[in-house]
């Protein structure tokens, strides 16, 4: 057995609270630090379902990416969809620990970069430094063979596992150097094309954002939020079940994407 709080100082290790953005809430966000468990579920949301498979699975945690709570919250009370979940959570006895933009620095885009095969060159957005090397969000990389953007994007798909992926722009332009920032990325597109990436592979791109990106000179692949950030499950299973030396059993939630497209 742990306690929540030990746990909580275990995953701190890899992705420190202090790298998180400012507007952002990660962290500890239900439950008591005092709690004992050792059986740790994790989903890349706290949604209903995620929920409910924690408490199936006997956890006693509930490890997050995207926080359970994120704006101002006034009252918490069952006729609510997040206060519901949270008097769920803790007649359970399950805390709720998110990990989110903390993440996106110190593991996220690693990962993903990773599953890509790509040379990294350096972060896309540089937000801090670690043992004298630059730490952000995202990355940009070089491609182990250049190919047409229409190539790229099902590698994407394939590389991840999703079911399907768009893209903004020419299919048969040749691609090499890439920025990748998994989740959404709309943002990201300024400094993409000031990296000098010829395509961003990112999520929720709109109509208007994708197409003035190609009007720029910068191809999209869209993959969706959870088209990418879905490796985090992966990437935190791997990391606790070694971090924690065998005291915590680990559960992951089923690979769902929260859409159908037909």
């Amino acid at each position: 057995m742990k306690k929540i709080a030990e746990i909580f100082e275990l995953v701190g290790r890899k992705c420190p609270l202090s790298a998180a953005m400012d507007w952002d809430n990660p962290g500890l966000l239900v439950g008591d630090p005092g709690w004992e468990t050792d059986r740790v579920h994790i989903a890349l949301d706290a949604d209903d379902l995620a929920v409910e498979h924690a408490i199936q699975n006997q956890a006693g945690l509930l490890l997050t990416h995207h926080p359970l709570i994120f704006g101002k919250i006034r009252r918490v009370c069952a006729d609510d969809f997040l206060g519901r979940r949270i008097i769920r959570l803790i007649e359970k006895h399950v805390a709720v620990i998110s990990m989110h933009t903390n993440f996106d620095v110190y593991g996220m885009a690693e990962a993903a970069a990773e599953r890509m095969g790509l040379s990294v060159i350096g972060p896309l957005e540089e937000t801090e430094e670690r043992a004298g090397e630059a730490q952000g969000i995202g990355r940009v990389g070089l491609l182990q063979h250049s190919q047409p953007l229409q190539e790229l994007a099902r590698k994407v798909k394939e590389d991840f596992g999703i079911s399907s992926v768009r893209f903004f722009g020419d299919g048969e332009t040749i691609i090499q150097k890439v920025a990748l920032c998994p989740g959404s990325g709309r943002s990201m597109i300024s400094l993409a094309l000031e990296k000098g990436a010829q395509a961003l592979i990112t999520g929720d791109i709109d109509h208007h954002s994708g197409i003035d990106a190609v009007a720029q000179g910068l191809c999209v692949v869209d993959a969706g939020h959870y088209g990418i950030e879905h490796i985090f499950m992966d990437v935190m299973q791997d990391y606790l079940e070694t971090a924690a030396e065998g005291e915590i059993s680990v559960t992951v939630d089923p690979f769902r994407e929260p859409f159908v497209t037909v």
